[in-house]
């Protein structure tokens, strides 16, 4: 009778442990559809993406922004030699303008 109980004890146990298994695989397969569920209904992947994009959108704004000042610069520096000439050339304009009049006298 001792074998009888003990292979029913063993059976149970058995059982048992196959009905906890079941219950967890149910509950690893509801807390993974919980996760999809939150993650859909959060957007963060989407709003990681758009983040990502607007990032990249702002790098490139920047470069522009730096090759245009980069142009302003050397457009700055032409000037400057630009309004160099111009001083030169009017200061030659007086002097010559002066020895017109000198001429004149």
């Amino acid at each position: 009778m001792a074998s009888a109980s003990s292979t029913s004890a063993r059976s149970l146990f058995i059982e048992s442990k196959m009905r906890l298994a079941d219950r967890v695989q149910v509950n690893v397969n509801n807390i993974a559809s919980l996760t999809r569920q939150i993650q859909r209904g959060s957007k963060s992947s989407e709003i990681l993406i758009h983040a990502a994009r607007n990032f990249a959108q702002q790098e490139y704004g920047l470069e522009m922004m730096e090759s245009n000042l980069k142009k302003l610069s050397l457009i700055v520096n032409h000037l400057e030699y630009q309004m160099d000439s111009i001083d030169k050339s009017s200061a030659i304009l007086e002097e010559v303008t002066e020895q017109v009049r000198s001429m004149q006298r």
